[in-house]
């Protein structure tokens, strides 16, 4: 619970007393709840904000101030944030924004409407940052922030290709953890079986005979294995699925869609891998051009003849996270980084009324079936899809690994797609016992468009987490959404 403060018992010090002055905090950037806490209340109190008559998403709070340094935060829905539009430093509190206060100004100042002139203390929101802010109309900014320079983005290119060309993925291999790899003989129910009970999304194949790694088993093939079986012209029967094994699944998969779409991109032959010498920068590029989430990381030395080393699995977060630690304290030579994501040519967005280039989302409703949810992640070709309510205000997220959850118990054997609604698939999840948490908890990642670009990053770089959710502070409206491959796209150039 916290303590809360009303600054009326604060007052401007008389003569020979101490002079304090009136400084209003603000936060223009939504929520239910805000509070400010900081060095001037010892870190223990939480002062409430309040919402703003005219914009009810601009929150504030006047408190009187002695002149000198001081230090604050936002504690907004139960998360400490901060604001990156003023100045802030990382210290003993983590990550907080700064105030000087000096004694050059007026005794007793007035506590000014913004855009007032004489306002615009360090402290307060300007003028321009408010009309910002209040000429929000339908969920969409109808002016921001000056959009980043073309300079800008170059420079900010430039600075991450030479960052990733320096590294090797050696630089993404943990201190210590295993890496689970599947003969490709098991049977496909019984590799499905050990994915979920192991919590982890995707496994390497190792073939026995040909002493090497041969391809990678993931959600997508349990997925089309599902459809094939609610196919009532399907060869695979659910007894022959207990008995199938990988490699068979794997050949008659590639021979199937190299003869239904002419070349059978989609599912290569060979095992896209990368090794530990390869830089950062050719692993990431290796990952977009090939359409794939995870490389094995594999080490082989054809000069004794040892068998070759599985030693991580790499994907686009693991980059992600050594760029945001590497720059995360040098924003300014990363520019682009502390820019709301919504002035950023960045993700995928809600079209705007009558805008005739927009597209559509990938939305569904919690009662929507589980063979729609299937169909639309195989065709839109995305890593999962968010749960709406009628409003289309956030409820939660059915991701491809999701689906590994049907092999506890054999439900996938019990069920039909179009008989189990997503609702009720997301049940299994969260039942599930995994020792990891079910792919390290990690579910429905939020942010506002206002948010800038490094927090969005953060957030992608979460083991697991493939896009991000941009929502409408307070109502949570999808707004939009912003995933890995966005990110690299944009970061690259």
């Amino acid at each position: 619970m916290f303590s809360t403060r009303s600054d009326s018992s604060h007052e401007v010090g008389g003569v020979g007393g101490p002079l304090l002055i009136p400084t209003r905090f603000v936060w223009p950037y939504g929520g239910r709840r805000v509070f400010l806490t900081g060095s001037f209340t010892r870190w223990s109190e939480h002062l409430p904000m309040s919402p703003l008559e005219s914009c009810p998403t601009v929150f504030q709070a006047i408190y009187n101030l002695s002149p000198g340094y001081h230090q604050y935060k936002f504690f907004v829905d139960g998360e400490w944030r901060h604001d990156e539009n003023q100045p802030f430093e990382t210290g003993g509190y983590g990550t907080v924004n700064t105030l000087l206060l000096t004694r050059d100004v007026d005794p007793m100042p007035a506590i000014l409407s913004p855009g007032t002139p004489g306002s615009r203390m360090n402290m307060d929101l300007d003028n321009e940052t408010f009309q910002r802010v209040v000429t929000m109309s339908d969920g969409a900014l109808q002016e921001g922030p000056r959009r980043i320079s073309d300079a800008d983005i170059r420079i900010s290119h430039r600075r991450i290709s030479d960052f990733l060309s320096a590294h090797t993925v050696y630089d993404l291999l943990p201190d210590s953890g295993k890496v689970i790899a599947l003969d490709v003989n098991l049977p496909v129910k019984q590799a499905f079986h050990i994915l979920y009970e192991q919590g982890i999304p995707v496994a390497p194949l190792w073939d026995f005979f040909s002493r090497q790694f041969v391809g990678v088993l993931s959600p997508l093939d349990f997925i089309l294995i599902l459809r094939e079986l609610g196919n009532h012209s399907s060869n695979l029967t659910e007894e022959e699925l207990e008995t199938h094994t990988i490699s068979a699944w794997k050949e008659g998969k590639r021979q199937f869609y190299t003869q239904t779409d002419g070349h059978g991109k989609a599912f290569q032959k060979h095992l896209i891998h990368a090794s530990p010498y390869d830089s950062l920068k050719d692993l990431a590029l290796k990952i977009l051009q090939s359409e794939v989430s995870t490389v094995p990381v594999i080490h082989s030395s054809s000069e004794d003849g040892s068998l070759p080393q599985l030693l991580h699995l790499a994907s686009l977060s693991g980059i992600l996270k050594c760029i945001c630690r590497y720059f995360r304290h040098s924003s300014s030579a990363l520019p682009v980084l502390q820019q709301p994501v919504y002035t950023i040519p960045l993700g995928t967005w809600v079209p705007r009324i009558g805008d005739p280039n927009g597209r559509p989302l990938a939305m569904l409703r919690p009662n929507a079936s589980l063979s729609s949810a299937l169909s639309l992640l195989v065709q839109a070709r995305v890593s999962s899809i968010p749960i709406v309510d009628d409003n289309d205000s956030l409820l939660d997220i059915y991701s491809r690994s999701d689906i590994t959850a049907l092999a506890k118990d054999r439900v996938y054997a019990h069920i039909r797609l179009d008989d189990m609604n997503i609702h009720q698939a997301l049940q299994l999840g969260q039942d599930a016992s995994s020792p990891y948490g079910f792919f390290n908890g990690q579910r429905c990642q939020m942010c506002l468009r206002s948010d800038s670009l490094l927090k969005v990053m953060e957030r992608l770089a979460n083991p697991g987490v493939r896009r991000v959710i941009i929502v409408e502070a307070g109502s949570k409206r999808v707004e939009g959404i912003i995933s890995l491959r966005d990110v690299f796209g944009f970061l690259l150039g």
